[in-house]
């Protein structure tokens, strides 16, 4: 009887803040029982032959949005397929009451277990949920999210507060279904999630995350744009310009200091949104701040983001912004990498820029994107890719060490990459339900021949293997540690 149920054999090994390593790994019950320096091949029931190629932690795509536009069974299945393919093994996705994603508002003991069942048995990657915490009736549940449910990350919008999904209302409330959603609110937020990090974070990384955009001067610079500004994502980056991220993160931080709560700030967009968070992180040292930015803030402009279809909040700027950005990856001011991935067909864009869907797809490209343009091009070490997209995020959002490295113990989600296979990016390449994307046309070189869940071939040379077998991942890992062992 082999000694492992599978393994990956000759390949160069990539462990966040080691390096490249020459290694074998054995798997059994899911989980990584050896690094060797060799392993038969008729040790394995399975061998996969990595000869060649990089052998990378999965990623973990901590910023997703399932459901938010679709059925929310179906989007976790065509969309975790598509995560698949960019060596994405967990992925994290919002969810809030309000407009979008199920229209419902109420109590999350009621909401959030609709929310799990519908995602169990469609997702092909392992998952869990951020939430977002949108009424008073939901600041009290924020402690049995975290206990009982497992959800160790919570989401505060601030546009929110005067604005719609779209900019194309300023009746906030009513797109939230919320009674008051402010800084009030907010502070009253990080209270409560700074009370469950005191309570559970000697078992992982109890957090806030904020989207930072400040709604009363996107209104004033909304109605200057359509008086006579730019068109197009020109226009949409005038209209939701930097200062807005500046000011809204500095709103923000003075709260983060008052309550002590573990903040990570999202999807920074501009320079001067990086230098703030980067700021405020040197001048306190005592608060908890990550800093993340994305895909295509990285990899698009106004300029080359394919018009209307690269709508997004914030927006894509411009070429100064993405090389700041770039540089923040390279001097480590920047903790993570993640797509925002939200499927949206083309037919929701439309033809009105202020009416269009924001956001769009863009998991697959995780690795891919970040080894050809950050390693190839840039020489971002590849340990500092998989730091950038698994093991930071799987630390700041509790995961660490089951997920997010490649370690004995460890699950045994991995992802096979050949660093010189290029492809010229099209929708069809992304797996996705998404029937457009904006990166189309983009030669990218180093994409996945295998991921593995849980020591399971899910992905190989192009096509999604097998049925869904994701699980719900509760966080922190250790505080649920148990569940784990009962197979949940």
């Amino acid at each position: 009887m082999p000694r492992y149920e599978s393994a990956v054999l000759n390949g160069t090994v990539v462990i966040p803040h080691v390096g490249p390593v020459r290694c074998d790994i054995g798997i059994r019950d899911g989980t990584i029982a050896a690094l060797a320096e060799a392993i038969a091949p008729s040790d394995a029931a399975l061998a996969v032959d990595a000869r060649g190629r990089l052998v990378l932690p999965g990623a973990v795509d901590s910023h997703f949005h399932i459901g938010i536009y679709r059925d929310l069974a179906q989007d976790a299945r065509s969309e975790t397929a598509s995560a698949l393919a960019g060596g994405v093994t967990t992925v994290l996705s919002y969810f809030r009451t309000g407009q979008h994603y199920l229209n419902k508002s109420g109590p999350y003991r009621t909401i959030f277990p609709e929310v799990v069942a519908a995602t169990e048995g469609q997702a092909f990657t392992d998952f869990g949920y951020h939430i977002g915490v949108m009424t008073t009736e939901q600041l009290d549940e924020v402690d049995w999210l975290v206990g009982e449910q497992g959800v160790g990350s919570f989401k505060y919008y601030m546009f929110y507060k005067g604005l719609n999904l779209t900019a194309d209302s300023t009746r906030g409330s009513a797109y939230t279904m919320a009674d008051t959603y402010d800084l009030g609110h907010l502070y009253l937020l990080m209270r409560q999630v700074a009370a469950a990090s005191r309570n559970y974070g000697a078992h992982g990384r109890v957090s806030l995350s904020l989207h930072c955009e400040q709604a009363e001067l996107i209104r004033v610079f909304i109605e200057e744009v359509k008086r006579g500004g730019p068109s197009g994502l020109e226009g949409y980056h005038k209209a939701r310009p930097p200062l807005t991220e500046q000011l809204s993160i500095a709103e923000a931080l003075v709260l983060t200091d008052a309550t002590g709560c573990p903040v990570n700030l999202l999807h920074l967009s501009s320079a001067e949104a990086l230098a703030a968070g980067a700021d405020v992180r040197r001048t306190h040292p005592h608060l908890d701040i990550r800093l993340e930015t994305t895909l295509h803030h990285l990899a698009l402009t106004h300029a080359t983001a394919h018009g209307i279809l690269g709508k997004v909040n914030p927006p894509i700027r411009t070429d100064a912004d993405r090389e700041a950005l770039w540089r923040g990856v390279l001097d480590g001011r920047l903790d993570t990498v993640v797509s925002d991935h939200a499927c949206c067909a083309e037919a929701d864009k439309g033809e009105d820029l202020w009416k269009a869907l924001p956001g769009f797809g863009g998991t697959a490209l995780l690795y891919p994107y970040l080894v050809s343009e950050g390693h190839f091009r840039r020489g971002v070490t590849l340990a500092r890719i998989a730091e950038l997209a698994s093991a930071n995020p799987a630390r700041a959002f509790g995961l660490y060490p089951r997920k997010g490295t490649i370690a004995v113990g460890s699950d045994a989600d991995l992802v096979v990459l050949d660093p010189n296979r290029e492809q010229v990016v099209t929708p069809e390449a992304l797996h996705s339900a998404q029937d457009f994307t904006p990166f189309a046309g983009m030669r990218v070189r180093g994409w996945p021949t295998h991921t593995l869940l849980r020591g399971q071939v899910v992905f190989q040379d192009g096509a999604v293997r097998g049925q869904p077998a994701g699980r719900y991942v509760k966080r922190p890992a250790a505080l649920h540690a148990g569940a784990k062992a009962r197979g949940a």
